[in-house]
């Protein structure tokens, strides 16, 4: 007898921005990025599979246009961008995605993976304030202190990944497990078996997609001097990014 067909998970990625020029140029929209994370994941299993065999990935810009969520009916689960916008504005675009991440939640089917501004998102549907980290910048490649939970669902002891943000969720919603956490900013990570897991960091980005990133806000003056060259010191550093995405996807099998 053949073995059992298991049907790729219908994943969704909500697309919170337009990345920038010369990610957009290789990868067209934040999908393609994380298409590109899952592709390095899938490989990366033992043994190595096909992203198809894995997810069946749709991209959705829910910034531009409000009717472009889909129904969770059709999906299996949702994975939230980051963002250059605050997940605590209240732009309507904003609270629509709040709302559909509660909807989502609270009808515990469709699974919730958040990443930067996706994490803070979550954070503020399930009831943690969000806003401007007192802390200020966390960029590039950064290490994280892993709690005893986190170092089960991450298979590690200590995990890197890039970073690129100054809001921050300021407690762990009731009901999350905290994963992680750094000295600038504790709430790192947080789940809740078959439910949600999220990442304040970045494991899509590539130290090319850092390079960039931190160029064009150093040359747009949201950056200063040395907050640039900090972040320009450690953005080549090793970083578990795939390592978080094969997370992911066990995750989606649980």
């Amino acid at each position: 007898m053949g073995s059992e067909f298991i049907a790729p998970i219908r994943l969704a990625i909500l697309e919170a921005d337009t990345p920038a020029p010369g990610i957009k140029a290789k990868y067209r929209s934040y999908g393609g990025v994380f298409r590109y994370l899952f592709e390095r994941a899938c490989a990366s299993l033992e043994p190595p599979q096909s992203l198809d065999a894995q997810l069946s990935i749709s991209a959705h810009d829910i910034v531009n246009d409000a009717g472009a969520y889909p129904d969770p009916e059709t999906v299996d689960a949702v994975l939230i961008s980051g963002s250059k916008f605050s997940a605590y504005d209240n732009d309507d675009w904003i609270v629509r995605l709040v709302q559909y991440t509660k909807r989502c939640l609270e009808g515990g089917r469709v699974r919730v993976i958040g990443v930067c501004f996706g994490h803070q998102i979550v954070g503020r549907a399930l009831g943690a304030q969000v806003g401007k980290s007192v802390r200020g910048w966390e960029l590039s490649v950064t290490e994280h202190e892993l709690t005893d939970e986190g170092k089960k669902v991450f298979g590690m002891e200590k995990l890197a990944i890039h970073q690129m943000h100054c809001d921050a969720v300021f407690s762990y919603p009731p009901g999350t497990i905290p994963l992680a956490q750094t000295n600038v900013c504790p709430v790192q990570a947080m789940y809740i078996p078959r439910r949600m897991i999220s990442v304040q960091g970045h494991p899509e980005f590539t130290e090319d997609m850092v390079r960039e990133i931190l160029e064009m806000r150093k040359y747009g003056g949201i950056l200063g001097d040395d907050i640039f060259a900090d972040g320009m010191r450690r953005v080549s550093n090793k970083h578990d990014g795939v390592a978080v995405a094969r997370v992911f996807l066990k995750f989606l099998r649980e």
